[in-house]
């Protein structure tokens, strides 16, 4: 197996005002997606789908990872994934591809992460609307980079194919001020 994408597609998100207010620092969040063949694509029920998936799970981590770190163009504190397949393919597909090392540890080595990314997998038509969740990538409890960033790629998945892709932002939510996690159960 190996990977040809149809289309990438990076987007950079800036937000100034949150609730009427400047921020202190303009949140930037970068999304890099990939449009693929479906590898198992047309092939009915495959019961191991392990054959390759190192290979293109790998060389999809090290199309990605780079990109949306350079797109951000700054420190990444958060980030996700996302796997969107077509409508001819199974949710398993996409869950394959991004929930491997060969395939996360290209964007975690890449920004120093230890955390797990989060995720969002499902199967939908061209030009779903759908969200990727971010946390930070060192601490998970750390509930100002808890977010989620909207995507959409007009033309994509066609039924035959995937949407993979990465977000990073470069700190938590715009003017977050929620208590650190573990202080509201101080006051039980």
């Amino acid at each position: 197996m190996s990977i040809s994408p149809r289309k990438i597609t990076t987007v950079v998100e800036e937000t100034l005002l949150e609730g009427g207010e400047s921020v202190e620092r303009t949140h930037r969040v970068a999304i890099v997606a990939a449009v693929i063949d479906n590898p198992w694509h047309g092939r009915g029920y495959v019961a191991d789908l392990n054959e390759g998936l190192d290979e293109i799970a790998s060389a999809l981590g090290a199309l990605l990872a780079p990109r949306v770190v350079e797109a951000l163009g700054e420190p990444v504190e958060a980030y996700g994934k996302a796997a969107i397949v077509g409508t001819d393919g199974e949710i398993e597909h996409g869950s394959a591809l991004i929930h491997t090392l060969q395939f996360g540890d290209h964007f975690r080595n890449a920004t120093d992460a230890t955390t797990l990314l989060p995720a969002v997998e499902k199967r939908a038509v061209s030009g779903t609307v759908f969200d990727i969740p971010l946390k930070h990538i060192t601490d998970m409890k750390i509930r100002s980079h808890h977010q989620s960033v909207e995507v959409r790629i007009a033309d994509a998945p066609h039924p035959g194919e995937i949407v993979i892709a990465l977000a990073a932002a470069n700190q938590g939510r715009p003017q977050q001020r929620l208590a650190v996690f573990g202080t509201d159960f101080d006051k039980k």
